[in-house]
């Protein structure tokens, strides 16, 4: 592959330019990916916003319909305040970076929050338009609802359409920086994923010298995978310069990093700071998680009633002994509860299991995982392969003990071999799904990978984050990845 002369790498890693400035570089085909996805989200949120005025319009043709001092022209059929409605959400969502990145796109909360905000804003501006002007609240109700429904409906189905197109694409390539006792699990870990590919690593303690950069440069990425860089001149060399040439840093989470991310700069007292403070409405949207955590799991309880009788006939007649499975796990602080699970494995499994350790997939030995396990049974492997096994736990989000997302509880014999700094996980609610269970399942062979997603959910805990997680699990149980 040619590369770039000698001259353009000094120019790239030179001091002689500001290091912020944009400098032109090879992957233009990310962003014309990026311009694609974009234009295709833009179209999808002003067509849901179209529907969304047409059945309002619909529903209150007889009753209040749009007042003749806010119809200036028409153009398509829209009355001209209908397309200031677009405008605005168009443009309030690109402010907000939910047209420019991947996650952005699929963060449906923020979606439906700034949808609000725009009809909000919209009561405030009509006031000092007009205060004698009584808006017809039932065609204003009806359409902000069916905005936030179809906008949100619109962006998950043209999200899994684009996920489906960027599957037929050539995969992504990342360059590897890590400590060198990483390099290669990292490496193996990304081969793994359909969409990437490694093209070359460096080790993090060289991280910020000209030869690393020249390499990356050399090997053309798309993206940089970076852990444990040293803290010297992150921020003016190497995110500075690989963001100049259009190349995307990717930081593998830390507790610290992830909570520092949060603040707003601030100068205080002379000095700069992280001001790091509690939302408004700080503490609603985990009751909120709660009470959804509750509604769901009794919806899914009402639904899956046939189901659990049909799998506990299943596992009487062909195993001996119960249907279900009951084992201690630790949960919320450390406490030990009872998790339910539809039985799997033999009766005697435990005591079989001292047999088996030295077969134990898990390089650390934390988690006990064999894909040929002799204990399972034959309605037992169906059942874990389409994690029908779990449903039960739903008991113990209604009872309180688990949430639907969150780390997932774990046998006392594996928290016995915790080091310290694995218990952070315990300190929130345990989930039957996770995001270590999206990002890997049974793939991942190392615990500490497993925790370290454990804590990149707990320090980027969202509603949004819990539903992306739980609409995950759904495509990957119906497609029994990673199970056995």
């Amino acid at each position: 592959m040619k590369t770039r002369p000698a001259k353009h790498l000094h120019l790239l890693s030179g001091s002689s330019t500001d290091i912020r400035a944009s400098r032109r570089f090879f992957p233009a085909k990310r962003s014309t990916q990026t311009k694609i996805r974009g234009f295709c989200l833009v179209t999808s949120d002003i067509l849901s916003i179209s529907v969304a005025w047409k059945l309002a319009q619909f529903l209150n043709q007889f009753y209040s319909p749009v007042p003749s001092s806010f119809v200036w022209w028409t153009w398509l059929g829209f009355p001209s305040i209908f397309w200031l409605f677009v405008l605005f959400t168009v443009a309030l969502f690109a402010h907000c970076r939910l047209y420019s990145y991947i996650s952005a796109a699929k963060d449906y909360a923020k979606a439906a929050q700034l949808v609000s905000y725009v009809y909000l804003a919209s009561l405030v501006i009509s006031y000092f338009y007009d205060p004698h002007l009584d808006l017809p609240r039932s065609l204003f109700f009806s359409a902000w609802f069916s905005s936030i429904v179809t906008v949100v409906t619109a962006r998950l189905a043209t999200n899994a359409l684009l996920h489906r197109l960027a599957a037929k694409r050539q995969p992504t390539t990342v360059f590897i920086i890590a400590p060198a006792n990483r390099l290669a699990s990292l490496s193996q870990l990304v081969n793994q994923q359909q969409h990437y590919q490694v093209v070359g690593a460096a080790i993090a303690s060289t991280a910020h010298s000209a030869a690393v950069f020249q390499s990356i440069i050399r090997h053309r990425p798309e993206e940089v995978l970076a852990e444990d860089i040293p803290d010297a001149n992150l921020a003016s060399r190497l995110f500075w310069q690989l963001r100049s040439i259009g190349i995307v840093l990717r930081l593998l989470p830390s507790s610290r990093e992830m909570i520092y991310r949060r603040g707003v700069p601030e100068i205080f007292a002379s000095l700069p700071t992280l001001r790091i403070e509690a939302s408004f409405f700080r503490g609603f949207d985990y009751r909120l998680k709660r009470w959804l955590d509750v509604c769901l799991a009794a919806i899914a309880l009402l639904i899956f009633l046939p189901l659990f009788l049909l799998i506990a006939i299943a596992i009487k007649l062909t195993s001996p002994g119960p249907a279900f499975f009951c084992q201690e796990r630790t949960g919320l602080h450390g406490k030990v509860f009872q998790v339910w699970k539809f039985r799997t494995m033999v009766v005697n499994a435990p005591h079989l299991q001292a047999g088996l350790e030295q077969k134990n997939e898990n390089i650390d030995g934390v988690m006990f995982k064999v894909t040929s396990d002799p204990r399972v049974t034959s309605v037992g492997k169906f059942l874990r392969c389409t994690s029908l096994d779990e449903l039960p736990q739903l008991f113990n989000v209604l009872l309180g003990q688990m949430s639907l997302v969150g780390p997932r509880p774990l046998p006392l014999r594996d928290t016995a071999l915790f080091e310290p700094w694995h218990h952070v996980r315990h300190q929130v609610l345990p989930g039957i799904t996770g995001l270590w269970q999206i990002s890997g399942r049974s793939t991942i062979k190392s615990f500490d990978d497993a925790v370290r997603l454990d804590l990149h959910y707990i320090d980027n805990w969202s509603l949004n984050l819990d539903l992306e997680i739980l609409l995950e699990t759904i495509k990957i149980v119906c497609l029994g990845k990673g199970a056995y």
